[in-house]
């Protein structure tokens, strides 16, 4: 995807849901969840049988949130992203981000043939620093 459209998503989104996000503060999905928050987004936890993670009240699943979803960041293994794809098309999601090491190329065909925006192999929090550098994002 261009160095435009990541831009463009994170000057654009406010809401990140992140599929996968541990309560382990030592793991990648919980620190780019605090990154995001520390830089202004909202992020809404989806991880079965987790209460709450960063102060945010966790859900199951994405269907399960009750809020507008913009992006979805997913942190789960490449064979587990089309289920998440499918629950991130029914909440309307604009997004769908799939973090270093996360492809699928067919689920992410599916997304854009539906309009939404796919990002894949790619982490928000590098992005974030390369645009933006450490500064809170512009508004």
């Amino acid at each position: 995807m261009p160095d435009a459209d990541t831009r463009e998503i994170l000057l654009n989104s406010r809401v990140f849901a992140v599929v996968g996000l541990s309560p382990k503060p030592h793991r990648d999905s919980h620190l780019v969840a605090r990154f995001l928050q520390e830089h202004g987004y909202r992020v809404i936890p989806v991880h079965p049988g987790v209460d709450r993670v960063l102060g945010e009240k966790c859900y199951a699943s994405l269907r399960d949130v009750p809020d507008k979803v913009d992006v979805v960041d997913i942190f789960r293994r490449s064979e587990m992203v089309p289920p998440v794809v499918e629950e991130a098309v029914a909440v309307g999601a604009r997004v769908i981000w799939m973090q270093l090491g996360v492809i699928h190329e067919e689920a992410a065909a599916r997304a854009r043939q539906l309009g939404i925006q796919v990002v894949m192999d790619s982490c928000p929090a590098i992005e974030y620093r390369r645009h933006f550098g450490t500064a809170r994002r512009p508004r």
